[in-house]
């Protein structure tokens, strides 16, 4: 079933778009099989879960790239920064702060992606645009001649992540994920310095779909991959 549902996938997705299958509360097995169909890129959302998978399939799987996905504590940190390909969900500075920290402490550079927060829950978390742009500009302002980040430089940052409004209405969806992808195209014309800052992780199961059309560069997907979650 894994086998086919990402076949299915593949097919549908453009070139340029990461598949990055959400293995949060599936079983390592379910990991196996995703890795044998040829997924490699794979994302987690709670430290200590991550921490197990990656030692239970480090040697049978060692080219697995790890992406964390979920509200991230500082005092976690150790259990997901030596293994995160990619941290898609820094969401204040508090955060920042601390992975830059770790990251200078262990001789690492640490590529994230700021939340930004969309849609109406004023329970979501994440940014907005707002604190954003403030956050970015102080970074480029702090570089130095070759371009080396003074402010934070144990971060590389990467881009932009969201979640769409959790409703059906497809035309409140892709309002969001318009709002999201105007706002990337924004921020990669006005810091041209930040040359890596050009990924826009939208669209999960539900509404990938309509997040390709919106200039996604990764869907996160796990109950179209893997069944609902056990």
């Amino acid at each position: 079933m894994i086998k086919d549902n990402l076949e299915r996938i593949y097919n549908e997705l453009p070139s340029g778009v990461k598949l990055v299958a959400v293995s949060k509360f599936h079983p390592a097995d379910c990991i196996r099989e995703a890795y044998a169909a040829g997924q490699r890129v794979f994302a987690e959302s709670r430290p200590q879960e991550m921490n197990a998978k990656v030692e239970e399939l480090k040697d049978e799987c060692p080219d697995i790239e790890w992406h964390f996905i979920g509200h991230l504590q500082t005092n976690k940190l150790k259990m997901v920064l030596p293994y995160a390909s990619l941290v898609q969900s820094v969401d204040t500075h508090h955060l920042l702060d601390e992975i830059d920290k770790w990251a200078r402490a262990n001789s690492r550079v640490i590529d994230v992606l700021l939340e930004l927060h969309l849609g109406a829950e004023e329970t979501k978390q994440g940014f907005h645009e707002e604190d954003i742009l403030d956050l970015l500009f102080s970074v480029t302002g702090s570089m130095d001649d070759q371009g080396r980040q003074k402010k934070y430089p144990g971060i590389r940052f990467r881009g932009l992540m969201g979640m769409a409004s959790h409703t059906e209405d497809e035309s409140v969806i892709n309002a969001d994920f318009e709002r999201i992808d105007s706002f990337m195209a924004y921020l990669v014309d006005l810091f041209p310095e930040l040359k890596d800052f050009n990924q826009l992780s939208i669209g999960m199961s539900g509404d990938y779909h309509l997040a390709v059309k919106n200039g996604s560069t990764m869907v996160r997907i796990g109950t179209a991959i893997f069944g609902d979650r056990s």
